[in-house]
């Protein structure tokens, strides 16, 4: 009867840790390009950004990031690519992870795609998670306890980044993040055909609703979705943003 009564236990015990993550993965077409996305909730999945190991080796790939968090008992549910950054894998802008700020914000304009203002931030709080931009995030200091900072930013409170252009010929395959003004819900976007910018941003906007959004990155973009069997390869990243089974 004990034998019967843990198990019975141990299983419900499952049932309720698979109904409180509410991560889900899937592909989408929106106006003749296909996506993969992911939509997280914060205040259910364990949302975090990753950049060294314990030895201050940056992790670089899911893969090696995936046997890290296997070796403490964790199991790596999402991942993508979180930010830009330099060659030895620094992070070009605003970084932060379990509230130690790693880097500062940068905002002045420059170069690339990271210096087209306005740019922004992704903020992950214990149960929220907000893109907010730039000048914005100096204004209101909000307390992250991890933040990446990367650019353009795709939507502002509902409009189009002022510099993206309809007919643009310039497409890459391309990821970012928009959250919902609550910041209750944080979904992940990467273009499985090459798309401007544009077209990206009208995804989250008119597609997914969604009145903030980030680019993250075109040239690394890259996603680990089991449930889409993805695991990319490609280029070694700098920060990865992922959802973690703890």
């Amino acid at each position: 009867m004990r034998r019967l009564l843990a198990t019975a236990l141990a299983l419900l015990a499952g049932t309720v840790a698979g109904q409180a993550r509410a991560l889900s993965c899937k592909t989408v077409r929106y106006e003749d390009h296909r996506y993969a996305i992911c939509e997280v909730i914060p205040a259910q999945d364990h949302l975090r950004l990753f950049l060294d190991d314990a030895n201050g080796t940056p992790y670089g790939d899911f893969s090696t990031l995936e046997s890290a968090l296997e070796s403490q008992g964790k199991t790596l549910l999402f991942a993508m690519n979180g930010g830009m950054y330099h060659e030895d894998r620094a992070p070009v802008g605003h970084y932060i992870e379990d509230g130690t700020e790693r880097m500062r914000v940068i905002p002045t304009p420059g170069p690339g795609n990271f210096g087209l203002l306005p740019n922004g931030l992704l903020c992950i709080q214990p149960r929220r998670a907000f893109v907010i931009e730039t000048r914005d995030y100096l204004q209101r200091r909000p307390t992250c306890r991890y933040a990446t900072q990367s650019g353009p930013m795709l939507v502002i409170d509902g409009e189009l980044h002022p510099r993206f252009l309809p007919d643009s010929t310039s497409r890459y395959i391309r990821n970012g993040v928009g959250t919902s003004a609550d910041g209750k819900r944080a979904v992940f976007a990467i273009s499985e055909t090459a798309v401007s910018f544009y077209e990206f941003a009208r995804l989250f906007r008119d597609g997914l609703k969604l009145p903030n959004a980030l680019f993250l990155d075109g040239n690394v973009s890259r996603l680990y979705a089991p449930s889409l069997n993805r695991a990319d390869l490609g280029r070694a990243m700098g920060p990865i943003v992922a959802v973690t089974s703890e």
